[in-house]
């Protein structure tokens, strides 16, 4: 698969004695798989994939990013396309579960996906460089929709109940469709919920890091049992980061 997207030269930046930046290698790439095996594969006790790799046919065509420690230890890595069109976009990752074809925001669009930190790191200065680093790269390339699968652990739908009321109520967009052969569609008119704080607990992490900068979701969460979760639509427009959010992240990874 061919990168639809201009080659980057964007220097690597450091933060709190870390370094993030892009594969510039095969080796590299295998690093990414190895780290993304062992959070999404491994910590989920899926059947181990060859060579202890989470690899698909998608690699080739992203960018790959690259958070390593100051001994050279990888401790985050992500991937990311740009596309430039709709019918593009339908042709990534998320595409294969969503139907994308009534987006009605302009691009390009910057696919996000296999965002993971090691286990055990737990310095916030990792997630802040790696979320520098990417709008630096949205930036470049001149990004209006950042977009992914935000996934929850494992398929058990009613253990999300209270949280997807959460999403239904308050930060779903319609336009969506559905793809996949298996979904849950959200409830039209979520009754209130009884316990907020404890619904919006149960977020994925890069999900609450995508609602707080204005983000939305799909109105249905696809159930995926290749990965063994459930996933929703994530789409984040660029325009509509409240400005001191985009300033603070901007600043991480500036020259």
């Amino acid at each position: 698969m061919a990168k639809d997207q201009p080659v980057l030269t964007i220097e690597s930046v450091a933060r709190g004695g870390y370094v993030a930046r892009l594969a510039v290698s095969d080796a590299d790439v295998a690093a990414c798989q190895r780290l993304r095996h062992l959070c999404f594969v491994e910590a989920a006790q899926l059947p181990t994939r060859a060579g202890g790799l989470d690899a698909d046919g998608f690699d080739a065509a992203c960018d790959h990013v690259l958070v390593e420690d100051a001994t050279g230890r990888l401790v985050c890595c992500y991937r990311m396309q740009v596309f430039g069109s709709l019918g593009a976009m339908q042709q990534g990752y998320t595409g294969q579960f969503y139907d994308l074809s009534d987006l009605d925001v302009p691009g390009p669009y910057v696919e996000l996906g296999r965002f993971c930190v090691a286990p055990n790191v737990i310095d916030a200065d990792v997630v802040r460089l790696a979320w520098g680093m990417l709008a630096r790269i949205v930036d470049a390339r001149g990004g209006k929709l950042l977009f992914g699968c935000s996934s929850f652990s494992g398929v058990d739908a009613q253990a999300y109940a209270d949280c997807f009321d959460l999403l239904a109520a308050r930060h779903v967009s319609g336009t969506v469709g559905v793809k996949a052969a298996e979904v849950l569609e959200f409830a039209a008119n979520a009754g209130p919920l009884k316990d907020r704080r404890a619904a919006l607990a149960k977020v994925p992490p890069l999900l609450r890091t995508y609602l707080s900068m204005g983000g939305w979701v799909s109105d249905h969460a696809v159930i995926d049992r290749d990965m063994n979760t459930l996933h929703v639509f994530t789409g984040v427009e660029i325009d509509r980061v409240p400005p001191a959010r985009a300033a603070a992240l901007r600043a991480v990874a500036a020259p």
